[in-house]
């Protein structure tokens, strides 16, 4: 069985945040904004199927997907541009592909204690996440 992601998670550590926007084409204004934003992230699973919802003040973004099961994905909230992903297992850890305009972008979730880490990629660039599980 694999690891149980459900739970709600609190952003701790947010490395290159800056690098991975600009990777992505957002805009100055949003790239300014977003550092000083605390998401949350909530994540339901029930077996293969996931919800996760990052949630912010600001803006919020959810995703529903079946491991294994390739969907059309408008990254409504962040870039707003249209991808076939693909989130599969790569041991204990959640790895998605993003096919679309824009070349290495995915990412990939896992848990190490009661931290939740998360690697967002984008064509040369890495942003490093890590949240806290809510007691």
């Amino acid at each position: 069985m694999p690891v149980d992601f459900s739970g709600t998670w609190n952003i701790i550590s947010n490395v290159n945040l800056e690098g991975y926007m600009v990777a992505l084409g957002i805009d100055y204004a949003i790239r300014k904004i977003a550092p000083m934003l605390k998401p949350q992230k909530v994540i339901k699973q029930d077996g293969e199927c996931f919800t996760i919802r990052t949630q912010t003040t600001f803006r919020s973004y959810e995703c529903s997907f079946k491991v294994g099961e390739e969907f059309n994905e408008v990254t409504k909230g962040m870039d707003n541009r249209s991808c076939q992903t693909l989130v599969e297992w790569k041991g204990d850890k959640l790895v998605c592909v993003q096919k679309g305009q824009k070349k290495n972008r995915g990412w990939t979730h896992w848990i190490e204690g009661d931290e939740l880490h998360l690697e967002l990629t984008c064509e040369d660039q890495v942003c490093k996440q890590i949240y806290k599980r809510t007691v």
